[in-house]
């Protein structure tokens, strides 16, 4: 039941064979090059679209229960580490790139929560979802998944103690600092019909924003996964590379895009002999570090928080890279 589970209904090996039947039955060798490429986009695009839309109105709806004014009362019970873990905890029913974090976060902030709870929401946002617990499933199995989410988390827990140990609230923007936000606002009562439109509102703009990075990404994968020579990826990114670790997270740190649109290029990647760690580490780097974000965020926070928490981030996932490298054997 579990390999049933796993690969026909999370992986939807059906449906690639499915394509396969269809592209052949249309005259294309799906075993060449180019026919390979046309299987692997369709059947990717078609699997993580159905993937995300279901995932996102599922998440959606849970989502609808904790409106950023609610999500701000129940950090504010908690202190120390306490606050940190809550933090990070609803990052992950919160939104699915980090763009769209930046502006809770500087809520959060502004409302007098805690420094480094806002900054462990901040990490964990756009780094680990419950839609990217199941679409990793989808891909990678559950081990590989669960490790994720759960050093994910960690990298979030840690970056947010860290910077409250450094007692940085003057490196808030002056207009954050001083904005009157501390009035409680109740939150309006939602029946489930509110609740289904809401879900049903999020699937369709949050589609419309992340579709063409998941068209960029499965075609990117395609390429990789029919063109790109094995052993130039072994080389670059596999064992005989100490240094892929650092170089995948720097090339990352430049990239937009989100954990749907990053998958396709590590399932390419990694079935090309990359590394898994240096691949997980890639998938961070993109999804935390993003440049659209880190200017978004420049205008909240001045350049010595900046700093620190991109080598805070920077550090954690390359650690976490090394680690999975290491350990790789028990996931695979």
């Amino acid at each position: 039941m579990g390999a049933f589970f796993q690969n026909q209904i999370l992986g939807m090996k059906w449906l690639n064979e499915l394509v396969g039947n269809l592209l052949s039955a249309m005259g294309l060798d799906t075993t060449s090059r180019i026919g390979g490429s046309v299987q692997f986009f369709i059947y990717d695009v078609i699997k993580i679209t159905i993937l995300l839309c279901l995932l996102i109105f599922i998440i959606s709806y849970i989502q609808s229960f904790f409106p950023p004014e609610r999500s701000r009362k129940i950090m504010g019970r908690f202190h120390g580490i306490g606050a940190n873990i809550v933090g990070a905890l609803l990052g992950t029913v919160t939104p699915f790139c980090s763009c769209s974090s930046i502006p809770i976060f500087m809520g959060f902030t502004s409302a007098g929560l805690p420094l480094g709870v806002t900054f462990s929401f901040l990490i964990s946002s756009p780094m680990v979802d419950l839609g990217s617990l199941v679409l990793l499933m989808s891909i990678f199995g559950v081990k590989i998944a669960i490790a994720y989410v759960i050093l994910g988390l960690v990298i979030a827990v840690i970056g947010g103690t860290l910077i409250e140990k450094l007692h940085m609230e003057d490196q808030i923007a002056d207009f954050i600092r001083n904005s009157n936000s501390s009035v409680n606002i109740e939150s309006p009562d939602l029946t489930v019909h509110d609740r289904l439109v809401y879900a049903r509102d999020q699937v369709e703009s949050t589609f419309k924003k992340v579709f063409p990075y998941i068209l960029v990404g499965v075609g990117i994968g395609a390429i990789i996964h029919n063109w790109i020579p094995e052993n130039w990826v072994q080389t670059v990114l596999g064992s005989r590379n100490p240094f892929s670790v650092v170089l995948a997270t720097i090339v990352g740190v430049p990239m937009y895009a989100d954990i749907f649109g990053t998958i396709p290029v590590a399932e390419a990647v990694l079935a090309k002999g990359a590394l898994l760690g240096t691949i997980l580490s890639f998938m961070m780097a993109v999804t935390t570090l993003s440049l659209p974000s880190l200017i978004m965020l420049k205008k909240a926070i001045k350049p010595k928080l900046m700093g620190t928490f991109i080598v805070i981030c920077v550090i954690s996932i390359i650690i976490i890279g090394y680690g999975f490298n290491a350990f790789q054997y028990i996931f695979i």
